[in-house]
């Protein structure tokens, strides 16, 4: 017998369960989204707007909320404390780190969250000055190699995903450089462009702006592939196969907290995924806005936890 397509999709539907979003009685409160740094941050962007987004979807106020404070612990360990499905993490990759630079952050970051989704995927840039000597990713490779130690690069401080993505590199292309750590990247922009540092590796988020006006150059991104915005400008892979590390946001949710409202959060945050306003802006600036899921977020912890420790402990990072 034949069946045509109406039937079958039919006889499919009797076989599905009922989407996360059909579950009675979440949310029946406000939901907090805690970002575990200071106000103002580039994290605040996507944050702010799909709470709105997931406000005008679910009926209940969605609330951004910035706790800073030990790097980022305060607010983590605040999520983790207060595990009642109305409370979410929304951070960046500083979470997959921070156990690795340090003896207890308190958390467990695969243990004791669940992922939700990663949120966006943003590259780091490799930059110099305009008059720099060091001419492109070939010439600085042979330079570290003829020189160990010699050429520095600036970052927003030890253990920040700018340092650990530089002392992979360091690893994988078999080059020693010297790190030199500033307190945020603002900071770091500004040692570089007065002379103080010989390269900077920073978020592109922060910086595309100078490369574009040409007060910095660019000489390479940090991710696995070369950017849809510098398509002239290689990635560190090319000089380091297997090299790939780009400065991520995502939002997690408490251990504990019903599989079925971290697949509502989930699906209904893809819905901006192609197209939304957020989209365009972040595309514009290199960076892309994933929500693909609580999978691919599981799969990155647990590939990046224990290749930080590894670095950590091969480059004798510690915050503690």
């Amino acid at each position: 017998m034949r069946l045509n397509r109406r039937a079958l999709m039919g006889a499919a539907a009797t076989l599905l369960p009922l989407p996360a979003a059909a579950q009675p009685g979440w949310p029946n409160k406000p939901v907090r989204f805690i970002i575990p740094f200071a106000p103002g941050g580039p994290v605040e962007i996507p944050a702010r707007f799909i709470a709105e987004h997931l406000q005008r979807k679910l009926g209940q106020p969605f609330i951004v909320e910035t706790r800073p404070g030990a790097g980022g612990l305060l607010g983590t360990r605040a999520v983790m404390a207060t595990p009642d499905a109305h409370n979410f993490l929304f951070t960046t990759s500083a979470i997959s780190i921070l156990p690795a630079v340090m003896r207890d952050p308190g958390y467990d970051p695969i243990a004791d969250f669940m992922p939700v989704s990663i949120v966006m995927d943003a590259p780091m840039g490799v930059l110099v000055r305009p008059d720099s000597p060091i001419r492109d990713l070939a010439d600085l490779v042979a330079r570290a190699k003829a020189a160990p130690g010699s050429i520095s690069f600036a970052t927003a401080g030890n253990g920040a995903t700018t340092h650990m993505g530089g002392e992979l590199f360091k690893a994988l292309a078999g080059i020693d450089l010297l790190h030199v750590p500033y307190r945020g990247a603002g900071q770091s922009v500004t040692a570089l462009y007065a002379g103080d540092t010989d390269l900077l590796i920073v978020g592109l988020l922060e910086t595309m702006s100078h490369v574009r006006e040409g007060r910095l150059r660019a000489i390479a991104v940090t991710s696995p592939a070369r950017s849809p915005v510098l398509p002239e400008v290689p990635s560190l892979a090319e000089a380091a196969p297997g090299y790939g590390v780009t400065i991520w946001y995502a939002m997690f949710a408490p251990k504990g907290t019903p599989p079925a409202v971290v697949e509502t959060l989930a699906a209904e945050m893809a819905l901006l995924a192609q197209g939304s306003s957020l989209a365009q802006r972040l595309e514009a600036a290199g960076a892309q806005l994933v929500l693909s899921g609580p999978g691919p977020l599981g799969e990155r912890m647990r590939v990046e936890v224990p290749m930080w420790k590894r670095i950590a402990e091969r480059a004798n990072i510690r915050l503690d």
